[in-house]
């Protein structure tokens, strides 16, 4: 089964920002009513689902 989720790491790598600048994204994202895409927090844990994310990112740099 292919992974549903990205983890965080998985969005530094492909936006080139740090860890702390990642997690700062991540959370302004989380917080938003209409956010651009899906951010999940389990505890401390946060995941973002893959297609919300590729959508999102394939549709800022088209």
């Amino acid at each position: 089964m292919e992974r549903q989720v990205y983890m965080a790491s998985d969005i530094q790598k492909a936006l080139g920002l740090g860890k702390t600048k990642t997690y700062d994204f991540l959370n302004q994202i989380y917080q938003q009513e209409r956010p651009p895409f899906r951010v999940i927090k389990v505890g401390a844990s946060i995941r973002i689902q893959k297609k919300s994310f590729d959508d999102w990112l394939n549709a800022v740099t088209d």
